[in-house]
């Protein structure tokens, strides 16, 4: 499917693997909308994407596990792109350790911005694309969403949720001609990873966020009658 003219909103942009999806999308002549919490990041990757690509990039700053600040955020970005055409949601935080170690705020946390900001921003963006008859949406999530691992149970919830949400999602909507997919790679190099304390090893070696975004653009870019379910991406010969 052609992607040029289209447009993209994606959550967690300004770094890691949203950041590598909307390089991606901008060298397809994908108009987006960026969102992220920290102004700098979203001013630096707008600037560099504009002039770089030639497409039009927006930015909202919002942390999207607040109801007001997601829909405040989707409705800034459909005034200046119009009609949205893809939602990827990347948005995410991870910390580890034992039921018993963490601190419910802590596990709340990565519940709120996990869940509830994929579940904000995805109901914010769903009504233009209903009214279009049309949309891709992206989840990411993590092969944490498929198996539980010690010190994983606040992180592999959300993950787990994700892709329930996805699941039911895509059957509610696939009748209005919207592809919803699932992403579920392993561990990839990013500073998400490295904060929280997962071993990366040789970073030749291990996944990188532009890995995840080809996945991504090559299910997006499917003929319009079909879609990805769920795609899982590993890395080949980790340490």
């Amino acid at each position: 499917m052609e992607l040029k003219n289209k447009t993209a909103i994606i959550t967690g942009a300004g770094k890691g693997i949203g950041k590598a999806i909307a390089e991606s999308l901008a060298k397809e002549g994908v108009s987006l909308g960026l969102i992220a919490r920290t102004l700098s990041d979203l001013e630096e990757l707008q600037r560099t994407l504009g002039d770089t690509y030639g497409v039009k990039v927006v930015s909202a700053v919002a942390d999207i596990s607040d109801r007001t600040q997601a829909e405040a955020a989707i409705a800034s970005l459909e005034l200046e792109l119009g009609a949205i055409d893809i939602l990827i949601n990347n948005a995410g935080t991870a910390q580890f350790g034992t039921l018993l170690e963490m601190d419910p705020e802590q596990w709340e946390r990565i519940l709120n911005v996990n869940v509830m900001g994929t579940y904000y921003v995805t109901r914010a963006v769903l009504p233009s694309m209903i009214a279009q008859n049309s949309g891709s949406i992206i989840n990411v999530s993590s092969t944490a969403g498929e198996r539980g691992f010690a010190t994983g149970s606040a992180y592999c919830a959300s993950k787990f949720a994700v892709l329930g949400m996805t699941e039911s999602l895509m059957q509610e909507v696939r009748k209005s001609n919207i592809r919803v997919t699932a992403l579920t790679p392993s561990t990839v190099n990013t500073e998400l990873s490295v904060n929280a304390g997962l071993k990366i090893g040789d970073e030749d070696r291990m996944m990188q966020p532009e890995d995840v975004a080809e996945l991504a653009l090559a299910a997006l870019k499917l003929p319009p009658r079909v879609f990805v379910k769920a795609a899982g991406i590993w890395t080949t010969n980790p340490q």
